[in-house]
């Protein structure tokens, strides 16, 4: 088994075959089965840069005169906003040979969930094979024209989001090919932290598996470099892995504090903040409430035609949770793609983030949907068996819908996040600051 690192956080220097930047602390289990070299070197006030321009700026060697196959989307993008596809497409030293596409498409704007076939992309001319179609995973005959398989698309920090699985599967393929598998490295926008529930492995087969792969938090605290390392090293993938971390960073920086241009990664993820209560709030979707899909600001209210909006205020206001204050709305959902309750009037609660380094999103919505279900005992409903996959395991599901108090609930949940904890410590690529993670 092979793993290369190229690190670049915090030096501004290229060293190809090396591991994280920092050293990290002893951890309680046994270490990996790979344990890269450590390159000390002093930290310096440096921009943030994303992988691709480290690769473009100093790695180049490893694309050099190889055919490169490019799993993107229109996310990975540049300090200045240019097109990661089109940036390696132009280059006269690399030879870009495939596209490969993920949910909501290479070149972005299609709607969650619908299935996207192969196609010829328009501004390079090349094949895109689509792996939110008929396949998840590259095939065989996808991959039989390259010589190394690149990934570099921004994630948002939270376990049902399908970029991440994307790529954990096609660096499944990669190693069953023979193929090298690189990752340019982005920031997670939503910082380190961690939120529970951790996900059983069991539960991949629970729902879409493209949606919770590997066992990882709700809300995983990781980028997708060190979300690739996690698992090469943690399930024996085998993956020749490089990582080119983004240079810069440090984990407990919010997006909009690297000075990075923002780009939509989804149609329904339209800011940091929508990021950021997406990683509670999607427990929401497999539920007959709405989180505001089809409305100016998805993620930033939970409703229902039912719902009695103004007690719903009432009782999360009592409960005193951290960084939110909540308000009364009514909207009415309209437009294309999966809409819920579209044309009807919508009683909701907006949230109103007044604090996002204290606000919880997962214990938010754990406690939002227990008080709904005991204010509308008849009319709240589960409608998705994707609910038990993103709660982690069966039992938190059961205890749910036992009535079984969220704090009981959530005191399960950190136990086992502080366990995972210590495991995601030694895969850490960029320095965390206090009161981080």
């Amino acid at each position: 088994m092979t793993l290369r690192h190229t690190l670049c956080a915090l030096t501004g220097l290229l060293v190809a075959g090396c591991a994280p930047p920092l050293p990290v602390p002893e951890p309680a289990e046994p270490p990996p089965a790979v344990e890269p070299e450590v390159s000390e070197a002093p930290a310096l006030d440096l921009p943030v840069r994303p992988g691709v321009e480290v690769l473009l700026d100093d790695s180049l060697h490893l694309v050099r005169d190889r055919r490169v196959g490019f799993l993107t989307n229109h996310s990975a993008v540049t300090r200045d906003g240019r097109s990661a596809i089109d940036l390696l497409h132009e280059r006269p030293d690399v030879n870009l040979v495939a596209l490969y596409g993920p949910e909501h498409g290479l070149r972005g704007g299609i709607e969650g969930g619908v299935r996207i076939e192969d196609a010829r992309d328009e501004r390079t001319g090349l094949p895109i094979y689509s792996l939110y179609g008929a396949v998840q995973r590259p095939t065989p005959e996808m991959l039989s024209g390259i010589d190394v398989l690149v990934f570099d698309m921004q994630d948002i920090g939270a376990r049902p989001y399908t970029f991440i699985w994307t790529m954990a599967m096609a660096m499944e393929a990669a190693a069953e090919q023979g193929l090298p598998f690189i990752v340019l490295d982005r920031p997670n926008p939503i910082t380190d932290r961690l939120e529970g529930p951790v996900m059983e492995m069991e539960m991949r087969n629970v729902g879409q598996p493209i949606t919770g792969y590997y066992p990882v938090p709700l809300r995983h605290g990781m980028t997708m470099g060190e979300m690739a390392w996690y698992v090469n090293e943690e399930f024996d993938v085998g993956a020749d892995l490089t990582v080119i971390p983004a240079e810069g960073w440090s984990a407990g920086e919010w997006f909009d504090e690297t000075e990075l241009p923002w780009i939509d990664p989804s149609p329904n993820i339209r800011s940091l903040e929508a990021a950021l209560t997406y990683s509670g709030l999607v427990l929401l979707e497999a539920t007959n409430l709405t989180v505001g899909r089809g409305t100016p600001a998805p993620f930033s209210i939970v409703g229902a035609p039912w719902l009695n909006a103004s007690e719903l205020q009432r009782r999360m206001s009592a409960r005193d949770i951290p960084g939110i204050r909540w308000e009364t709305t009514r909207v009415v959902p309209e437009g294309e793609g999966w809409v819920p309750f579209r044309g009807d009037e919508v009683h909701a609660v907006r949230l109103v983030i007044t604090d996002r380094d204290a606000f919880p999103a997962v214990r938010t919505t754990l406690e939002l949907m227990h008080e709904i279900s005991q204010m509308h005992p008849d009319d709240f409903r589960i409608t998705n068996v994707g609910m038990t996959q993103m709660l982690g395991s069966r039992w938190a599901r059961q205890s749910f819908e036992a009535g079984v108090e969220p704090e009981v609930i959530l005191r399960r949940w950190n136990e086992e996040l502080e366990a995972w904890r210590r495991v995601r410590e030694r895969y850490r690529l960029y320095p965390a600051e206090a009161g981080t993670g």
